[in-house]
């Protein structure tokens, strides 16, 4: 499936879109970060739960849960939110 990255991401795709598979929302993390090392991590925090600052939709709806089933061709977007004054 696609996946679109954040800029703030980019430093370790160096592209706007990766390829990543899984069953689950939270296997597709695996699997990025199986081809990009640590960009799970800045995605999930130690209780495996999405950062504050994250939100990642699937087909335009926001996932809730990294237990969500995925399928084959799902678009997937992760974005990450702005901060500062």
């Amino acid at each position: 499936m696609n996946v679109l990255i954040p800029s703030a991401l980019r430093s370790y795709t160096e592209r706007g879109y990766a390829e990543a598979s899984g069953s689950t929302l939270d296997e597709v993390l695996v699997d990025l970060d199986r081809q990009y090392p640590g960009i799970r991590f800045r995605m999930i925090d130690e209780q495996q739960q999405l950062r504050r600052h994250i939100r990642i939709f699937v087909n335009g709806v926001s996932a809730h849960a990294l237990s969500q089933s995925m399928r084959p061709g799902d678009d997937v977007v992760i974005v990450q939110a702005l901060s500062g004054g």
